[in-house]
């Protein structure tokens, strides 16, 4: 296939050029040469853009994606320690969700009243500071 230039690679991708040329400095992806002042791609780079988004989805860093596809082979060690941490993720957001159902559809007249709210709140509370205090 023929390469293409950077304003057809983001018509296909939907990745702004500005995003591109800025990947392009990260080092995540590379240009093949121009086409008059225009950046010239390899078809390629369309998938390793769509790697690139998942990367991002998963969480992981421009930095981490740029680690991760340096080489033959992505690191499987730490696709498993990002999985890991997603589930983490998926249990907090799961027992979040249910505290609000539980917040909703409490018969108690004044949701502070609740046991189970005050509970949740107090939990809630208690991860804030520990994030903060990690964050410092």
């Amino acid at each position: 296939m023929f390469d293409i230039d950077i304003s057809e690679l983001s018509r296909r991708s939907g990745v702004k050029a500005s995003a591109l040329r800025f990947y392009e400095e990260k080092g995540l992806i590379a240009s093949v040469g121009r086409r008059g002042l225009k950046r010239l791609f390899a078809p390629e780079t369309a998938e390793r853009l769509s790697l690139i988004a998942l990367g991002r989805a998963c969480g992981f860093t421009l930095d981490e994606i740029a680690d991760l596809l340096d080489g033959p082979d992505i690191d499987r060690a730490r696709l498993r320690d990002k999985a890991a941490q997603l589930d983490r993720r998926i249990d907090q957001l799961t027992r979040m969700r249910e505290g609000l159902r539980h917040a909703a559809d409490c018969k108690v007249p004044i949701l502070t009243d609740c046991p189970h709210f005050l509970r949740i709140v107090k939990a809630a509370g208690h991860r804030r500071r520990r994030y903060r205090a990690e964050a410092v």
